[in-house]
This record gives C-alpha cells, sequence and structure tokens, in this order.
C-alpha cells in the first residue's frame, strides 16, 4: 500500500504518456479518442470525454501538463490522504482527477456540439483542478509562469489566471483550451470544497492573516 501512496499521480502520468504516444503515432487513434462533440452528440461517444484528457497535440504540450501535474500533484495527493486517509483519499483523488478531465469537457460540448469542425484534447482541464486545490491548500505559497523567475502568492496567481482564462475563452482566438482551463480549475474548487468544507475556512484565513 506504501508503494501506491507515493505513486498515484506517477500513474496517472504514466499513463498519460503512453496514450499520448499512441495518439502521436497512430492518427486513426487520435482521432477516435478525441473530445469531438459532435461525435459526442450524435454517435453517443461518450469515452471521449474521459479519453481526451490522456491525449496530447505534441510532445511540449505533453511535458508542459506533466511538469505541472509534477509540481502540484503529488502535494495534493498527499492532502487527500491525511485528510480522508489512505485508502478513500487515494480513491478521491482519483475520482476527483478523471471527473475533473469529464466536467472541463462539458462547456465546450454544450458549445460545439454542432461543430464539426470543432476538437481539443489535453490533460489540461485535470492539471488546472489539481492546482487550484494546491491554492486553496496553501494559498501563500510562491507561483509563477514556466522558466520566469516571478513568483506571486498563489490566491493572487490563481485570481488573475481565472480572468486571464475567461477573456481569453470568450475572445475564442486561440487554438488553446481556455474554456477547459477555466472549468477544470473552478471543478477541482468545487470538488474538495464539497468533500472538505474546512478546506476554504483556512483559505479565508491565510489570505486575511496576509494582508
Amino acid at each position: 500500500m506504501e508503494l501506491l501512496e507515493l505513486n498515484v499521480t506517477l500513474v496517472i502520468i504514466i499513463i498519460t504518456g503512453i496514450f499520448s504516444y499512441m495518439g502521436f503515432s497512430n492518427r486513426l487513434f487520435f482521432d477516435k479518442y478525441k473530445h469531438h462533440p459532435v461525435s459526442e452528440h450524435q454517435n453517443k461517444e461518450w469515452i471521449r470525454f474521459l479519453s481526451s484528457g490522456f491525449l496530447h497535440a505534441d510532445w511540449g504540450h505533453l511535458i508542459i501538463n506533466i511538469y505541472v501535474l509534477m509540481m502540484f500533484g503529488k502535494n495534493v495527493e498527499i492532502f487527500f490522504r491525511n485528510v480522508f486517509g489512505d485508502i478513500p483519499g487515494t480513491v478521491l483523488y482519483l475520482l476527483m482527477y478523471i471527473t475533473c478531465i469529464i466536467a472541463a469537457d462539458l462547456p465546450s460540448y454544450f458549445k460545439h456540439k454542432n461543430n464539426p469542425s470543432y476538437s481539443a484534447i489535453g490533460a489540461s482541464g485535470a492539471v488546472s483542478g489539481v492546482v487550484f486545490i494546491s491554492i486553496l491548500i496553501n494559498p501563500l505559497m510562491g507561483i509563477g509562469i514556466i522558466f520566469i523567475p516571478i513568483y506571486i502568492p498563489a490566491f493572487i496567481f490563481g485570481i488573475l489566471y481565472l480572468i486571464y482564462t475567461s477573456w481569453a475563452s470568450k475572445k475564442g482566438q486561440s487554438r488553446i483550451g481556455h474554456d477547459a482551463h477555466f472549468f477544470g480549475a473552478l471543478y477541482g474548487m468545487f470538488f474538495i470544497s464539497i468533500f472538505y468544507p474546512k478546506i476554504l475556512i483556512n483559505f479565508f484565513e491565510q489570505v486575511v492573516n496576509y494582508f
């Protein structure tokens, strides 16, 4: 059990890497499992809601998501086990990650279910959920943009991130799935708040003390 506890995030990363590589090398596989609202709506291919979260466009896309998940996933995983117990915490952590992938895809599904040209892939929605749970846990930790050594308190970063992703989603002039980022972040916070409401009290206490 100890080995499992130490490697849940790593298992997710390995599965994501293998699945993404299969998509890189097989276009039919990629097309079959990407998030494609028209196929989901018309053909009831619901597996795409989940499988798309393990596919990536290229190595750069995959590496960025894996890096962020490695940076934040382990601490969130440990938090779940400390709060809920080893087995329940592990199950809830996995449930959070899986349902976060699906929840992050839902807005684009309803927006594009009659748009055959729209598709999406990537773990960014679930990773955003993990990052924002981490922000609720420790809102005063320093967070910065990758490769830029400037750090700000996590709760300020989170506010700016949500504002930006909401604006970018409405602008709609990018291939990046900003909807997934935004709603994945919101869902992650919603999930942990439902199962552990005290996290909100702890969050606001830390933020108030910061000022």
